[in-house]
């Protein structure tokens, strides 16, 4: 009888021990569940296959599911499938299309993996932000927005279009202007020192201003002074935005870096170990790029001498009626176009007059019985041009591409392939294909970094609590279909993306939902 006492009193002991080692399953409603896919959090090197709840807006469950009780209104089967954090874009010209209500979705950037989108770059805003700020919240944006201030459009309204420095009290003016920027949301400041007005401003006039965006805990965003050989150089542009950052105590993010141009072909190496120098000084140096080895940019920015450009368009084309000027204007345009690689490495992509779209310049120039410089101007009072210009090489692609401070970024916004294609061409070209870069660093440098430049919170990573921005991809069929023949298609094998917690691609399909949101600063 004792025996069996002891024994029952083992058993009771075992059973109360198995009980406290198995603690009751907690349960979790969500809105969405996510299950079996190849999760990538946006900071790890390596995948996991876990579950993701969201709840509202935010990921609410992260792990495995046998550790929960778990109830969904809709599960998504990610087998096979690659689940990331949604691409952040820090460098886009899609304001354009945010602007309007017929295209506020962002299609171009939404079917490509992008839930965020940086607008305002290269200098030039649309002014004030409040204003468009109000519009996107009012008229629904199809990804999140955030907004820089461009100091070029600030300048244009203080100073004007012409070649002169500001004076003491325009430049009291604009840092006045950028102020009012900022506490309007503006997340930081951008230039396009190669351009005009921009182009016109010393380094003192962008450390003055920049200095105020400082202040508010901002960032600065440069298109660089020169990307070639056409004033400055390459190299001293880098300089440059580097001393900026050094004397203004604020972050530097170089936007597309690249060697643009024979003159600046294989300097990536030496760029690389400026910007680590720089780096270990403690200034916050940074870049994005696109992947291809074409620019796009206008073909008045490309080839004109911008001194010949000041006060704008009509003043261009006056000064090249007056025979003083014509014959300067031309000879500098021909060393600009030679700089460019050669009048046929200028692709026409978008042009008033259609029948040049898809024309190289030689070939325009040979239909009007002209030499390339001169078909310039004759093109030009036809309307604004955009080109395309094949000057870059693998090398220097490759070099920036593999630094951990380079992220991906598209700089869409005319009609080179980038607008549509720039992500999923990235991971099918240079992951998939050629292997320069792993998927993992793919991921990570096009969300949770980022993020972190750009300062944004809780976004970016896959993360309990962070705002549920999700896209989930085919690892197969993720590739880019625009090239240059034809620029405006979407991009393939996007299954699933979720903003703010709402599908707005469900099975390849666009839901036609705005789940965007304006972030705050």
């Amino acid at each position: 009888m004792k025996k069996l006492k002891i024994l029952i009193t083992i058993c009771f002991l075992i059973f109360i021990s198995c009980k406290e080692d198995k603690p009751e399953k907690r349960d979790i409603s969500v809105d969405i569940l996510i299950q079996n896919g190849i999760v990538y959090n946006g900071i790890s090197d390596q995948s996991n296959t876990i579950s993701i709840g969201i709840k509202e807006d935010k990921i609410k469950y992260i792990g495995d599911e046998s550790n929960i009780n778990i109830t969904a209104k809709k599960i998504i089967d990610a087998s096979g499938l690659i689940i990331s954090p949604g691409f952040i874009d820090p460098h886009t010209h899609a304001d354009k299309d945010l602007n309007n209500i017929d295209t506020s979705q962002n299609l171009p950037f939404l079917m490509q993996g992008v839930t965020t989108v940086v607008i305002g770059n290269d200098g030039r805003s649309f002014y004030p932000i409040s204003e468009y700020k109000k519009l996107y919240e009012e008229n629904g944006i199809g990804t999140n927005a955030i907004l820089l201030v461009g100091h070029g459009t600030v300048r244009n309204e203080v100073v004007g279009n012409s070649d002169k420095k500001a004076n003491k009290e325009e430049l009291k003016s604009m840092q006045t202007i950028i102020q009012k920027e900022m506490d309007a949301g503006a997340f930081g400041m951008s230039t396009g020192l190669f351009y005009a007005p921009g182009s016109y401003a010393s380094t003192e006039e962008i450390i003055a201003l920049a200095k105020i965006v400082a202040k508010n805990e901002g960032i600065y965003d440069t298109h660089l002074r020169d990307e070639s050989t056409y004033n400055i150089g390459l190299i001293p542009a880098i300089e440059e935005a580097i001393e900026i950052g050094r004397q203004s105590k604020l972050p530097i993010h170089i936007s597309h870096i690249k060697c643009l141009g024979v003159d600046s072909w294989h300097k990536s190496d030496a760029i690389v170990t400026i910007i680590n120098n720089a780096r270990k000084e403690g200034i916050d140096v940074t870049a994005n790029q696109y992947p291809y080895d074409a620019s796009a940019t206008s073909l008045k920015a490309s080839v004109v001498p911008r001194w010949a450009e000041s006060g704008g368009i009509d003043s261009l084309l006056l000064r090249f009626e007056t025979s003083s000027l014509k014959d300067q204007i031309l000879k500098e345009t021909k060393i600009n176009i030679v700089r460019r690689g050669g009048a046929h490495k200028l692709l026409i992509v978008k042009a008033e007059e259609a029948s040049f779209v898809g024309k190289n310049l030689l070939e325009i120039s040979k239909e009007l019985n002209m030499t390339p410089e001169e078909s310039v101007f004759s093109i030009l009072k036809l309307g604004p041009v955009k080109v395309a210009s094949f000057n870059m090489i693998p090398d220097d692609i490759y070099t920036f591409m593999k630094q951990k401070w380079v992220v991906t970024g598209s700089d869409g916004g005319s009609g080179h392939p980038r607008k549509y294609g720039t992500f999923p061409r990235k991971y099918n070209t240079y992951v998939k294909e050629e292997k320069q870069i792993s998927i993992s660093q793919f991921i990570n440098n096009s969300t949770s970094r980022t993020a972190e430049i750009l300062k944004i919170k809780n976004r970016g990573i896959l993360k309990e609590g962070n705002y549920a921005d999700i896209i989930i991809f085919n690892p197969e069929t993720f590739r880019d279909l625009a090239d240059y023949t034809d620029a405006f298609q979407f991009a393939q094998g996007l299954e699933y993306s979720i903003i703010n917690g709402k599908i707005s691609v469900e099975k390849g399909t666009a839901t036609k939902l705005l789940n965007g949101k304006v972030l705050k600063k």
